[in-house]
């Protein structure tokens, strides 16, 4: 992203580009946020097919929403596998301490003082992400459609014979 690309270079013919080499950052961080092709051409006021263009003429602006979409996707890749294998979570949680000074079976004193406290929280395994995960990365084995080949020496010229018997009559 480093590279600085000269605007319109190397055309001859045609509506100049309207694209701007600030173009690329501005892509990158907005793909980081999930954005697609076609949330980029209304963010850019653009129609799809100009981004679609633009990627083509323009390598590093591909490069850019490539390396942001990558990077969105790792982290929901990363979300969603804790959801599915269950994870830990350290958090902090404030809690009311109250203190109690007795002198001869008598109360003397109360203070209240908030304490925070280092938590550890298990999330169970979702299954209906382990699932999904499954049948993205191992469709092999998890699809829900199964498919099975029928094989028979059943030619036409020798159509099996089938005996019907009627229940009813027994």
């Amino acid at each position: 992203m480093a590279k600085k690309i000269e605007e319109n270079e190397g055309r001859t013919v045609g509506r100049p580009s309207d694209f701007k080499s600030e173009y690329l950052e501005l892509a990158y961080n907005y793909c980081l946020l999930g954005a697609t092709d076609k949330n980029l051409a209304t963010f850019f006021n653009v129609c799809e097919a100009t981004i679609n263009n633009w990627k083509n003429e323009y390598p590093e602006f591909l490069e850019s929403i490539k390396k942001g979409k990558d990077i969105a996707d790792a982290r929901i890749a990363s979300k969603l596998f804790d959801r599915a294998a269950g994870a830990e979570i350290q958090k902090q949680q404030a809690f009311k301490v109250k203190e109690i000074l007795y002198e001869n079976g008598k109360r003397v004193k109360e203070t209240e003082k908030i304490e925070v406290v280092d938590i550890t929280e298990v999330i169970a395994p979702d299954t209906t992400a382990a699932i999904f995960w499954l049948k993205n990365r191992k469709p092999e084995y998890w699809k829900d459609k199964q498919e099975h080949i029928v094989e028979s020496s059943v030619t036409m010229k020798d159509p099996p014979k089938w005996n019907v018997v009627d229940a009813s009559k027994k």
